[in-house]
């Protein structure tokens, strides 16, 4: 049997490390011959963990954010650590890079970028960042504060993370209706959460999307990941008491207007109103 790996190879935001141990009791539940549809794929760890424990079982990974090209570069992504951790290493672990070690730094970025054409930016930012803070472009870490949290080794290879697996890079609605008729199919549903930052997924998400999603569940066996921050739980109860409310916005109109908090920050005000029922004679 190939390693079962708890935690992806690779930093991501938003996998599932944590839930791993009772991810895999409730797995264990269905039967061999089970088709699994990880319709969020992300780092792979659900596809790979279902996959160790029904090796039989088809498992189909969803890859929209192309996690597997930055396991293909992780040799690629070791070099370049090796090259930053000498110069990194000058600072404290955890404390700000600064001064000519910083600009030595993005001059290696760069030259990399322009020599290969790809930089494992969310482990960059995991190694050169304020934990939790990712970029996705030079530019954008130039703006923020480096930081010494490069690992003192490198990240192993794993070429039999994803074995096995049957992989798409789609969107999730699409890979659904492939696969919705497919007798006992099993879902995992583990989109980006609400009120967090999507900001390292390739795909933008409003209120309306996260709802979208819920529409996969109705009719189907599934393993549903969100958080409290969401309200997505509480907003369903709320919802399944007020089953006739229907859309209570349907017949108004809007406004807006683009307020501003300081020079970076602003929001929309929206300002949704009936239209009074005038008699024929008042009426614009």
């Amino acid at each position: 049997m190939s390693k079962l790996y708890l935690s992806a190879p690779l930093p991501f935001v938003g996998q599932k490390r944590m839930f791993a141990k009772q991810f895999i009791e409730v797995i264990k539940q269905y039967p061999a011959d089970t088709v699994f549809v990880d319709l969020f794929g992300g780092s792979g760890l659900l596809s790979h963990i279902t996959k160790h424990f029904h090796p039989e079982s088809r498992v189909i990974y969803n890859d929209f954010d192309n996690y597997r090209l930055r396991i293909n570069n992780i040799p690629r992504t070791n070099s370049l650590l090796e090259s930053i951790r000498p110069i990194a290493s000058q600072f404290d672990r955890h404390k700000p890079i600064t001064g000519v070690a910083r600009e030595q730094i993005f001059s290696l970025l760069e030259q990399e970028e322009k020599e290969t054409g790809f930089l494992d930016f969310i482990t960059l930012s995991s190694s050169l960042m304020f934990s939790m803070k990712y970029k996705m472009s030079i530019q954008g870490m130039r703006g923020e504060t480096l930081y010494n949290n490069v690992r003192k080794n490198g990240y192993e290879p794993c070429p039999d993370y994803l074995a096995g697996l049957e992989i798409f890079s789609c969107d999730y609605r699409e890979l659904f209706e492939q696969y919705k008729d497919t007798p006992g199919v099993v879902f995992l549903v583990d989109p980006p959460y609400l009120s967090t930052d999507v900001g390292t997924y390739r795909m933008y998400w409003r209120l309306a999307d996260y709802l979208d999603v819920l529409s996969v569940l109705p009719g189907h066996n599934f393993i549903y990941f969100t958080s409290e921050k969401s309200c997505i739980i509480e907003l369903c109860e709320w919802m399944g008491r007020h089953p006739s409310l229907g859309d209570p916005f349907a017949r108004c109109q809007r406004r807006e207007f683009n307020a501003t908090m300081n020079y970076n920050a602003s929001y929309k005000d929206i300002m949704l109103f009936t239209i009074p029922d005038l008699p024929p004679g008042n009426a614009a």
